[in-house]
């Protein structure tokens, strides 16, 4: 199971930080591609994201962990999607821990491939370090 993991520290309280990051209707001010959250209700919620070539893909996903100020996991419901060719799974966690200067942020995408896609793992962890330094250089942009 390819898990990629990117961390950074922002000059931000985790409070505040935790009050973007637990929130799916902030996810379209921070996280890479999406354009907007539907149906956030009882801890699921339905992101709605643009590709390079302009076309619109959403996605399922459901919160699994909740630590409050702490630790944020939410799982994408990939049975029986067009998601499902590629993915078994794949979880997301955001991580928060106060130190000296800031707080610090940890990101996790875990994804279990399905089928030929595991040869390409290599490809998924690159465009996952990708997505991952760009949620994280949009929580900066927003929190700074």
């Amino acid at each position: 199971m390819p898990v990629t993991r990117r961390a950074r520290t922002l000059e931000v309280a985790p409070q505040r930080l935790w009050e973007v990051v637990a929130d799916p209707h902030h996810l379209p001010r921070w996280w890479p591609r999406v354009q907007r959250v539907e149906g956030v209700h009882g801890g699921a919620f339905t992101v709605v994201m643009l590709t390079d070539r302009g076309r619109v893909v959403r996605a399922d996903h459901r919160i699994v962990e909740s630590d409050p100020a702490r630790r944020c996991t939410w799982a994408q419901d990939v049975h029986g999607t067009p998601f499902a060719s590629i993915l078994r799974e794949a979880y997301t966690t955001v991580e928060l821990a106060p130190g000296e200067r800031g707080t610090r942020v940890v990101v996790e995408l875990r994804q279990s491939l399905r089928g030929m896609a595991r040869l390409g793992s290599f490809m998924v962890r690159r465009a996952a370090r990708n997505q991952l330094d760009a949620a994280l250089d949009g929580l900066e942009r927003i929190l700074a």
